[in-house]
């Protein structure tokens, strides 16, 4: 418990605050504007960083994700020699057999078609997967079933539809069990995937060796010995009058591994690999856990830029509250002169000014907490950019905004407590 001389203080201290309401009020808005800047800077660069790493976890991080691309030694060619470029099937028997590490590994190919029902079409991405492809992405169906092992075995013209491809072919009408037809094949509908949004990967697809946006709901997963028997390997190109006739074996390879430690040595492992049996660069890969690493890294860069960029804010709203209790101190004079002939000591003054500093900017700080997370949401909400006010951002906040109230505070109350008590009560 605070001992009565020190409460007599504190109750002085306030008692003048109050005396001078509008002149504290002013001062406040300082260290609330600062505050406020605060929060609602780190809350924005929090929640970009989280929307992308995010993103980077839906394609998991114990993935690995090989693509192929065109060379760019080749990519002029044309004619009707076939450019062979890309991942190939042997690859994936390397890894999967070779690498201890490695748990599953997933071929894809991927071509571009219009997909008709009825009077209907989609332009969509037909995927040719393997049946456990479905746990390596997390998705979940939102009716029927995922291609199974017979469907790959017997290579049965079997379909899962992504949920938009479903929606613009079928409406409201139930696809399951249906058929639709890609060139001149129909494919009986086996399930409909939930609706998922796009990690923000690209992919190379259609045959072009070219990178594009992939979205996971234009997408018609069939069993990849169906894809490869239906559509072979060998794609011809046709644009503005020219051919050109290209051989890939697999767009995609995706390669999960069994613990996420292992997946940097892992690929490591697969780079070293590729570069062994490809002579030329005709494949990327993606290694989510880097790019989550680099995304937190970059995060908290930038948080730290918000941060400081914002707490200008605070040292300007110190200044202003430094600048006032000087102008304050000036004021008193005769009171400070008054208070020390009566017998109040140097820290009595001291500790007077100082709870004055220190309560302004302690109520300029909560107040301000509420400004920054009000601001926040409303960037959320009407201009929907992601923020996140974190609990770590409340505190630094308020510890900063008590810290600058001591420090710009110190020399007010110490110049206040110099004063000589003679000189002090003859001042006019």
């Amino acid at each position: 418990m605070l001992p009565y001389k020190s409460l007599e203080i504190i109750r002085l201290g306030l008692r003048s605050l109050k005396q001078h309401a509008l002149r504290s009020l002013l001062t406040m808005l300082g260290i609330l504007c600062g505050v406020s800047a605060v929060i609602s800077m780190l809350a924005i660069g929090e929640g970009t960083s989280q929307e992308t790493q995010e993103q980077f976890r839906r394609l998991g991080a114990t993935n690995i994700l090989l693509r192929s691309i065109k060379p760019t030694d080749v990519a002029s060619s044309s004619g009707s020699r076939a450019i062979e470029y890309g991942l190939r099937y042997a690859d994936a028997e390397r890894i999967e057999s070779t690498l201890a590490h490695v748990e599953v590994v997933v071929p894809q190919r991927r071509i571009s078609r219009t997909v008709r029902y009825l009077h209907r079409s989609v332009r969509a991405d037909v995927v040719g997967t393997v049946p456990w492809s479905s746990d390596l992405a997390h998705a979940d169906l939102a009716g029927g079933r995922f291609l199974t092992e017979l469907d790959e075995r017997r290579q049965y013209n079997h379909c899962v539809l992504g949920s938009e491809v479903a929606a613009q072919l079928f409406g409201y009408e139930e696809p399951v069990g249906k058929a639709i037809r890609i060139d001149s094949s129909y494919y009986r509908v086996v399930g409909v995937m939930a609706h998922r949004s796009t990690p923000g990967a690209s992919a190379s697809g259609g045959g072009n060796g070219e990178a594009r946006q992939a979205d996971a709901n234009l997408e018609i997963y069939i069993p990849l010995s169906a894809a490869r028997t239906r559509f072979g390997e060998t794609i011809m190109n046709i644009e503005s009058g020219s051919q050109s006739v290209e051989t890939v074996e697999l767009h995609e390879i995706q390669v999960r591994c069994d613990d996420v430690s292992q997946v940097l040595e892992t690929s490591r492992a697969v780079r070293a690999m590729l570069e062994r049996y490809h002579k030329s660069t005709d494949y990327t890969m993606t290694v989510p856990l880097e790019q989550i690493r680099a995304a937190e890294e970059a995060g908290r860069r930038f948080s730290i830029m918000l941060g400081a960029i914002a707490a200008i804010s605070l040292l300007v709203g110190g200044i202003g509250i430094m600048n006032i209790m000087l102008a304050s101190v000036t004021e008193r004079t005769r009171e400070i002169g008054v208070r020390r002939a009566l017998g109040a000591k140097k820290r009595d003054i001291i500790m007077q000014f100082l709870v004055e500093t220190v309560v302004i900017s302690f109520l300029g700080g909560l107040i301000g907490l509420a400004a920054g997370y009000f601001i926040a949401w409303g960037i959320e909400y009407f201009a929907d950019q992601k923020t996140v006010v974190t609990a770590w951002s409340l505190l630094v906040s308020v510890s900063i905004s008590l810290a600058i109230g001591l420090v710009f505070g110190i020399y007010p109350a110490s110049r206040a407590a110099q004063l000589d008590p003679i000189v002090a009560l003859r001042h006019e």
